[in-house]
């Protein structure tokens, strides 16, 4: 991984990554990818399409001109994201009353978090999260305490009634976490957008559908609240969450992961 990145141009860049790429190869490195801090849980990734919306609370961002750096230094998308927005909260998906009606009948419910309880929460968030992503696209595992760490941070602007928390038999099967947006400054010093940083569900056909009707409620509990509009956040393209954010909203940023093939000496 090559992380940590800033240049101030394609030159400088060029020859930052250059070093680095050498480097790598140097030590038995086959594939140089980047940026990317370490793993997917810090940050990593860059904007190649910036659209016309302002950066988002917790958007990774860079200046325009990074990309061509790293392709004038031999490097390619190894992977494509997107962060998508919903305008119209109202909008409904038809087919999740009966996913509702379902998940219902096997005993699934739906809660919001307990912020007096916040370290407990996050333990049973940290194990979905844990299993939920293990096979997604290079992830690696992170220590609890280091995730326990990140989400304290931003304890300070949780609502505790846009956090939804899936439960089945006294276990969390899934959750959507979900911040508002508070770089945004809206009617009466509020922000008007609520974000859905992360949404994990544990892989069981029980909970098939689980994910679409957090995605919904999210909506729902986000309008309750006075928001008008949720963006979807950091979606690799081939993620479910991708598919499911499809049906109520649209692409409004994308973002790319590189990659260099290294020759070992």
């Amino acid at each position: 991984m090559i992380g940590h990145y800033a240049a101030a141009s394609v030159e400088d860049g060029r020859s930052i990554l250059d070093a680095a790429a050498t480097e790598l190869a140097r030590q038995g490195c086959t594939l140089a990818v980047g940026p990317m801090d370490g793993n997917t849980w810090r940050r990593y990734r860059l904007v190649v399409d910036r659209g016309t919306e302002p950066p988002f609370f917790m958007e990774p961002t860079n200046p325009e001109d990074w990309p061509s750096h790293y392709e004038a230094a031999g490097f390619t998308p190894i992977a494509h994201y997107f962060s998508a927005l919903n305008t119209n909260l109202s909008v409904r998906d038809e087919r999740m009353g009966e996913v509702a009606e379902r998940l219902d009948k096997v005993g699934v419910r739906l809660r919001t978090l307990d912020l007096g309880r916040f370290e407990q929460e996050l333990k049973r968030i940290y194990w979905v999260a844990e299993i939920s992503f293990a096979k997604a696209f290079l992830y690696t595992r992170l220590p609890e305490s280091v995730f326990a760490a990140q989400y304290q941070r931003i304890r300070q602007f949780v609502r505790p009634e846009l956090v939804l928390l899936a439960e089945h038999e006294d276990g969390l099967v899934g959750f959507a976490f979900n911040i508002p947006d508070v770089l945004e400054l809206g009617s009466g010093g509020r922000p008007r957008t609520a974000i859905i940083k992360t949404l994990a569900v544990l892989p069981d056909r029980t909970y098939a559908g689980l994910g679409s009707l957090l995605t919904g409620r999210s909506h729902a509990a986000a309008a309750a609240l006075g928001y008008t509009r949720m963006i979807h956040a950091l979606m690799h393209e081939s993620n479910r969450s991708r598919q499911i954010s499809a049906h109520t909203s649209e692409p409004m940023r994308r973002y790319a992961l590189f990659q260099r093939p290294l020759v070992t000496t």
